[in-house]
């Protein structure tokens, strides 16, 4: 069996985790989204676990919050079949609720966008919700069940297709 010197296995090291995305970068991400520094109130419980090997993303990472109570960061790489990340925020000042922007039974936008298109539909907010939870809502004239969308701002939620 033949060793193979450390030096060049020193050199070596970068080349081979050149194809996936610095976990790093994304605890950085995280901080900066959240207003807070890891293992501090309102910022990231742990780093991301540094045994993943994601795909290096070429686009910005897209950061929410993810749940009613901001207790959880979706990161995630905003290109086709790309990957995604919850990752969660201890509680404190930074993670409090938000004050709700859509009220129980509001008219409301439906925006659902995809690569390169967005089709909206007026709909019936069935929850109140702040920017960034998801809530219930009924399309307009549509009897089934409801739906989930992200708010996105005063009277508009969202559904984002990969």
């Amino acid at each position: 069996m033949r060793l193979i010197p450390a030096a060049i296995l020193a050199a070596a090291a970068p080349a081979l985790a050149a194809g996936f995305h610095d976990l790093a970068s994304i605890d950085r991400e995280v901080a900066r989204f959240t207003g807070a520094p890891q293992g501090t109130d309102g910022g990231a419980r742990l780093p991301v676990d540094r045994r993943l090997k994601l795909t290096r993303c070429p686009m910005p990472l897209a950061l929410e919050w993810y749940g009613s109570a901001n207790s959880t960061v979706l990161v995630r790489c905003p290109v086709a079949g790309g990957w995604r990340l919850f990752v969660p925020v201890s509680s404190g000042p930074a993670a409090a609720r938000a004050e709700p922007v859509i009220a129980r039974g509001e008219a409301v936008s439906i925006a659902v966008q995809g690569s390169g298109f967005t089709v909206s539909r007026q709909g019936e907010a069935l929850e109140s919700g702040a920017v960034g939870e998801w809530i219930r809502v009924r399309p307009a004239g549509d009897k089934r069940d409801p739906i989930r969308a992200r708010v996105i701002q005063p009277g508009r939620v969202g559904i984002d297709l990969p």
